[in-house]
């Protein structure tokens, strides 16, 4: 077996892992009445599912760094021997489901001494670097080697290297024995489950697992993107936020000339996770109140005559919506690194299943949303928020901000995204943000949110996106948190008071937000790489008044690690 070295000392291992420092997200337990409530086949359904994300978990342990098997077998004879600093380990291993994440702080943590984090995680070689990476794309291009390129640079393959060449191998070949594994499991769920259509969907997941065909992927998505009355919840989720190695492609003109001359669209690598759940019907319910709504937003969007998007202003909006009370969250979607997925709107405009008349899923996790400490809460707007302003702040408008958010991911163009490089995700997600504030007032209009409502989503939104510390440019969800909080400052969203508290310009917000999504989407329109950098630098920057919130929330919240406690999915995995 192999050995490693412990990083973290017992000192700052105890203090991580104490209450006060590490989130904890309750998820249902044992006996949870959602549980008890299902039919006794749904019951039997949902321990293979749970089953099924724990073997995506180990798959996705290793697509994001070639260590974390060896390393999670280390940490468990170690705990077996009595060695209390593999145990404190251990738990923050299981938390970020790795060894290296970043913490609420923004702070990176290795948990091994020597194992750093690489931009191609575990999807590329350990010794592979950029430029070399380029270096070799490009001589295979000349050689006439376009179809081991393309291989390459799919989303859905590992690289290895192949002598002097590189090649891809499609993740479902490479963890062939697994993914067969996962397969049996959602099968058994659909002789069990009572749901018609998840069964169908289970089998057609079930297929694209044992055969390396996109094509089969995407039959599976666009099924399961038409889920909306079942009782239980499991996606594959494929998203691509971490390979920061892809992305850098772009950055070199001859290679991106070369791979535009072969009709090569590089797309960054997936990584996935599971997620496993019960359909909550009341919240599901709630959700759908927007649908309606969406075809008038499609017509609102910025420059909509210049782009196809998913949601079309004449015809029914393809788009599902579910509340999930949550079981398990596994791999990408489970793994807490300084925060953790409220909700997901897939499949992803990369994904096949859009180009087959697909539509896409909102999935939305209760149990992460919950503010489980409200003392804390009333705590924290003490601190940052003008004392005349508490009366517009409620927990729940950051849920209803979070379904704009999550259904603006949706609007604007569909396509091209790719060649923003590093900067596609951060753009993407300022414009899922700004689209959910940019029509707040149309949708008062229209009688989907009060006047009352209107007010707290504003300031509930204005004031919960102040962060704790500067984040990293690899934080695409905080970047452009900064790039928010810079770029409504200067238009006077929002002023901090003489007593370093945050005073909200109510009636300025959406007009603002409206300007700044027109830029996101004419950036998205243009693909300029160059644009797209020059306008995160520009808004990226972290000010004085950021700092000044910035240190209260530290004062108030010591948290610096999350993890989940999933005691109905532990049952049932033992079952």
């Amino acid at each position: 077996m192999e050995t490693f070295e412990l990083n973290l000392s017992m000192d700052e291992l105890k203090k991580r892992t104490h209450k006060d420092y590490l989130i904890t997200k309750k998820f249902l337990k044992a006996d949870a009445p959602e549980y008890l409530a299902l039919k006794e086949g749904d019951q039997l359904a949902l321990k293979h599912l749970v089953k099924a994300a724990a073997i995506l978990e180990k798959i996705n342990m290793q697509l994001d760094c070639k260590h974390n098997l060896a390393v999670k077998e280390f940490l468990e004879e170690e705990i077996k021997k009595g060695n209390k600093q593999a145990e404190l380990t251990k738990i923050l291993f299981d938390a970020q489901k790795g060894i290296n994440a970043i913490d609420t702080m923004s702070n990176p943590i290795r948990l091994i001494k020597g194992i750093d984090e690489k931009p191609g995680k575990g999807v590329y070689p350990e010794d592979l670097s950029k430029e070399e990476f380029h270096t070799v794309l490009i001589r295979m291009i000349k050689e006439g080697k376009v179809d081991e390129v393309k291989a390459i640079l799919t989303q859905r393959s590992v690289v290895v290297r192949a002598a002097e060449d590189l090649a891809g191998i499609d993740y479902v070949d490479y963890f062939h024995e697994d993914f067969a594994k996962m397969a049996d499991e959602l099968e058994l769920a659909a002789k069990f489950s009572t749901n018609s259509d998840f069964n169908e969907y289970l089998i057609l997941q079930a297929k694209a697992l044992r055969t390396a065909d996109p094509m089969l992927d995407a039959f599976a998505d666009k099924k399961w993107a038409t889920l909306q009355d079942t009782p239980l919840e499991f996606t594959i989720t494929r998203e691509n936020y971490e390979d920061e190695m892809t992305g850098t492609i772009v950055e070199n003109e001859e290679l991106s000339n070369l791979l535009k001359e072969h009709g090569i669209t590089p797309i960054p690598k997936d990584f996935l996770g599971g997620r496993v759940g019960i359909i909550n019907k009341e919240g599901t319910q709630a959700l759908m109140a927007i649908k309606k709504y969406l075809p008038t937003l499609a017509d609102n969007m910025p420059y909509n005559r210049e782009y196809v998007q998913t949601i079309s202003a004449e015809a029914d909006s393809e788009q599902t919506m579910v509340d999930v009370d949550m079981v398990m969250a596994s791999g990408d979607v489970g793994e807490y690194r300084g925060g953790i997925t409220l909700a997901e709107n897939l499949p992803n405009s990369d994904k096949l299943s859009l180009t087959i008349g697909g539509g896409r899923r909102n999935v939305y996790h209760r149990q992460i949303r919950f503010i489980s400490d409200k003392k804390k809460l009333q705590e924290r707007l003490d601190a940052i928020l003008d004392k005349e302003q508490h009366q517009y702040y409620l927990d729940e408008a950051d849920h209803w901000f979070t379904i704009g958010h999550e259904n603006a991911h949706s609007l604007g163009p569909k396509e091209g995204s790719e060649k923003l490089g590093k900067y596609r995700n951060i753009i993407e997600e300022n414009k899922a943000d700004m689209g959910a504030l940019a029509f707040v007032d149309l949708l008062t209009d229209v009688g989907m949110y009060t006047p009352e409502q209107r007010l707290q989503i504003i300031v509930t939104t204005i004031a919960d996106n102040f962060l704790k510390s500067k984040p990293t440019l690899s934080q695409a969800h905080r970047v452009r948190t900064v790039m928010q909080n810079k770029y409504f400052s200067e238009r006077g969203a929002y002023d901090i008071t003489k007593d370093g508290k945050i005073h909200v310009n109510i009636d300025k917000v959406v007009p603002i937000a409206q300007k700044m999504l027109a830029e996101i989407i004419r950036i998205q329109i243009d693909g300029d790489f160059n644009k797209a950098e020059q306008y995160v630098l520009d808004n990226f920057v972290w000010t004085d008044n950021m700092e000044i919130i910035a240190k209260k929330l530290q004062k108030v919240s010591k948290a610096l690690n999350g993890t989940l406690e999933t005691e109905l999915a532990d049952k049932l995995l033992s079952a």
